[in-house]
């Protein structure tokens, strides 16, 4: 799977969305965004879950997918 700038970069670049977009659509700050999407979750600036899920969830990715991308440990099944 690839990291989280990678698939946030990948997908954006597909679906034509820019960091601005995402940020009046999600609420996460344009540059905190930009920072993702270059660093991914091993830079100096790290997601929150709620972020991971939000931009999930405006990309239209599979959460799983995303939380895995950024390092997220997977919950345990219940």
């Amino acid at each position: 799977m690839a990291d989280l700038a990678q698939l946030l970069q990948r997908t954006m670049r597909r679906r034509e969305v820019t960091a601005e977009c995402l940020a009046e659509v999600t609420g996460i700050r344009t540059p905190r965004i930009r920072a993702f999407a270059e660093d991914g979750a091993s830079g100096p600036v790290w997601p929150t879950e709620l972020e991971l899920a939000e931009l999930a969830g405006a990309l239209g990715l599979p959460l799983p997918d995303v939380y895995e991308a950024a390092g997220v440990p997977a919950a345990a099944p219940v």
